[in-house]
């Protein structure tokens, strides 16, 4: 047995963290632990990582990525909703990476409100995490708005999210969560991970989303978000009528969408980022004109 695979855990050590714990996996928190060596080893060489990044790891668990992060990089801060599970943590790597164990920080708190005043330490430049199935999206966007030194991330979440999250204008899984992520990052699809590597196996499929921090297009994000909100709550609608509400009027929804170059009976998914961004720009420029 090598180091590191006595470092990592298996599906026997899984399970006896988690009675030593009295630990009940609960669907509130999204909570199914990978116990598979070969899975963590996967995702960490798929993120693509180097000696000089510092990861932020949401919903760590017992710990079996973190621990094949520790090698990996300079630096872990773990952000963990549970407190048990928080305390456990740094043991556990104490216990089983004893010569790494000091590159990891760990945060109690909820991801989804997370602020970078809030993680001690160097700052972090990569998301690695097996993310709550429940949560995912939010707090992908979360945290890319909140930490601007993210440069790229490998998260794992629903197979339905990741497609989601990766797809572009024009594909039927194209929408909000996609648009908003592009207003951040490129995003595609790393990869499936088969449900039998987790405990309690989840009864959905799991996929990995890979994500490359980009500049956003010029404008407000709040104003853009905004509208990308409103285009989609009526997708099957055209724009016309979709953004009536938005900009006060159908008449005022086309006269925004000409300005920008947009065919007001296009629909919704036919948009990236950039042309939402010039729409709101468009309609803002029209506002002062009035």
């Amino acid at each position: 047995m090598t180091d590191e695979q006595s470092r990592l855990l298996g599906p026997a050590e899984v399970r006896a963290l988690a009675g030593e714990l009295g630990l009940r996996p609960t669907k509130r928190l999204g909570q199914n632990f990978v116990h598979d060596p070969n899975t963590v080893r996967r995702i960490v060489r798929a993120a693509d990582l180097t000696p000089d990044d510092v990861v932020l790891e949401v919903g760590p668990g017992l710990g079996s990525l973190t621990l094949a992060l520790l090698p990996a990089v300079r630096a872990v801060h773990a952000v963990e909703i549970d407190p048990v599970l928080a305390a456990r943590l740094p043991m556990t790597a104490a216990e089983r990476a004893p010569t790494l164990a000091d590159r990891l920080t760990v945060t109690t708190a909820d991801a989804l409100h997370v602020l970078a005043t809030d993680l001690a330490g160097p700052v972090p430049t990569a998301i690695v995490a097996n993310l709550p199935y429940n949560v995912g999206v939010p707090v992908v966007l979360h945290l890319l708005s909140q930490l601007p030194q993210l440069r790229r991330g490998l998260v794992m979440v629903q197979s339905e999210v990741a497609e989601r999250l990766a797809a572009p204008p024009g594909s039927k899984a194209y929408g909000v969560p996609s648009a908003k992520l592009a207003w951040y990052a490129s995003a595609r699809r790393a990869g499936p991970v088969p449900r039998a590597v987790f405990w309690p196996v989840p009864n959905v499929d799991s996929g990995l989303l890979a994500f490359d921090r980009r500049d956003p297009p010029p404008g407000d994000r709040a104003e853009v978000f905004r509208l990308i909100d409103a285009a989609f709550a009526q997708r099957r609608k055209s724009l016309r009528s979709a953004l009536a509400g938005w900009a006060g009027s159908p008449a005022a929804a086309e006269d925004a969408l000409r300005a920008a170059g947009i065919d007001p009976s296009a629909r919704a998914e036919t948009l990236g980022v950039e042309a939402f961004a010039g729409l709101a720009a468009a309609r803002a420029r029209s506002s002062q004109g009035h």
